[in-house]
């Protein structure tokens, strides 16, 4: 059993700082758990010299052709994750295909909807070294036609963690026990995004029984949102599964930023 890691609290201290870099930050090191009992400090509502990451809908693409630019001159590398992490090939997917999570809780790539322009999926990888295992992550932004459809987005992943309680990921790889927290902009939740979704559960490699940690962050910037699953290798005690969630974290604040830029810079 995968001990609870304070994700919450932790994961919240580290967007605070990624969100308050005022710009594209400079590389840095890079759900079953019980909750844990200790409170999360409120963060402070942002203001007008601390706003969130957002994409106003006149700056965000209008075509498709222009959102499947947007996505692939976003700037992700993969020290974002943190040192050592490097590309995984295949390095991206098509941009006219999303993941989707079928009524039989497996998850497959489908062409995208009316609701969407464009979505593209980047992998890194921290290898294995030193009896750690490796370190998965599948990071995906997606450009929706405006605002309202991504708020749907959200609010349709966050009701698929209680649909499917064990999901299959890949044809090797499953996850279960999903604890989800979401929150609206408000006083109580980071100030990175407009709004939020963090996930946490375990995760396991068919033929064998070991329960790995599984993070599932995503965020919504006006009709853009950034996702990023991270899968945690075996040979790390709690402190440093902690640390590794924290710098995955730190990495989709830093996309979260470059998107936030690239729509700005676009808009002159």
């Amino acid at each position: 059993m995968v001990a609870w890691r304070p994700w919450p609290g932790a994961v919240v201290g580290v967007l605070l700082l990624v969100g308050c870099t005022g710009g594209t930050p400079e590389p840095g090191p890079t759900g079953s758990r019980k909750a844990s009992p200790t409170p999360v400090a409120p963060a402070p509502a942002p203001s007008p010299s601390d706003s969130p990451y957002t994409v106003t809908e006149d700056h965000a693409p209008r075509t498709r052709a222009e959102a499947a630019a947007f996505v692939q001159e976003l700037g992700v590398r993969a020290d974002h994750f943190g040192a050592g992490f490097r590309e995984r090939p295949p390095l991206d997917s098509r941009t006219d295909t999303w993941a989707v999570l079928g009524e039989d809780c497996v998850w497959r790539r489908e062409p995208l909807p009316g609701t969407a322009l464009a979505g593209l999926t980047r992998r890194f990888e921290l290898p294995a070294d030193g009896g750690k295992g490796p370190v998965h992550v599948s990071l995906t932004v997606t450009v929706h036609r405006d605002t309202t459809a991504a708020r749907r987005d959200m609010a349709v992943s966050l009701e698929e963690a209680l649909r499917c309680p064990e999901q299959r990921l890949n044809a090797t790889d499953r996850v279960r026990g999903l604890y989800s927290r979401a929150d609206e902009f408000t006083d109580g939740r980071n100030s990175i995004a407009d709004d939020n979704l963090v996930e946490s559960g375990e995760y396991f490699v068919d033929g064998d029984d070991t329960a790995l940690p599984f993070d599932w962050f995503k965020y919504r910037l006006g009709p853009v949102t950034v996702a990023a699953t991270g899968r945690i290798g075996a040979g790390r005690n709690e402190e440093e599964t902690t640390a590794v969630s924290q710098d995955v974290a730190k990495g989709v604040g830093f996309t979260a930023a470059e998107v936030d830029r690239l729509a700005k810079e676009g808009a002159r």
